[in-house]
């Protein structure tokens, strides 16, 4: 079976030559979704949480476009610009997702300037 390219227009165009998500069999990789608000082109916010929210619901309309849900999520890598930011992130990461929980690594990296998170998931589809 070969792979197919997921793209909604309920999460933000990719900013070079990416899909958004990639099907292959019952595997699907978002991948990494800023906190960018798809309606503005902006970034939805100037702290972790607001943008940790946005970036989450761009996942989750990859997700959607694919058929999935957080349901089927079996990995979630989460990169942050600042190791002060984990907290507050943490914080919005134990409202959004629930049991039983996904695999989950956080990483400290640079991201262009203004944003603070980005999320990518891995999921295994029935």
């Amino acid at each position: 079976m070969g792979k197919v390219a997921i793209s909604t227009g309920n999460a933000p165009k990719p900013a070079a030559n990416y899909s958004p998500g990639v099907r292959k069999g019952n595997i699907l990789q978002v991948a990494g979704q800023v906190g960018v608000d798809p309606a503005t082109g902006e970034v939805a916010g100037t702290t972790v949480a607001e943008q940790a929210r946005q970036a989450f619901a761009n996942v989750e309309a990859v997700l959607a476009a694919a058929g999935s849900s957080f349901d089927d999520v079996v990995m979630v890598r989460v990169y942050l610009t600042d190791t002060a930011h984990f907290a507050e992130f943490n914080e919005v990461y134990n409202q959004l997702v629930k049991e039983p929980y996904a695999a989950r690594t956080t990483v400290y990296v640079g991201l262009p300037e203004g944003l603070l998170v980005e999320i990518d998931a891995l999921a295994v589809l029935d």
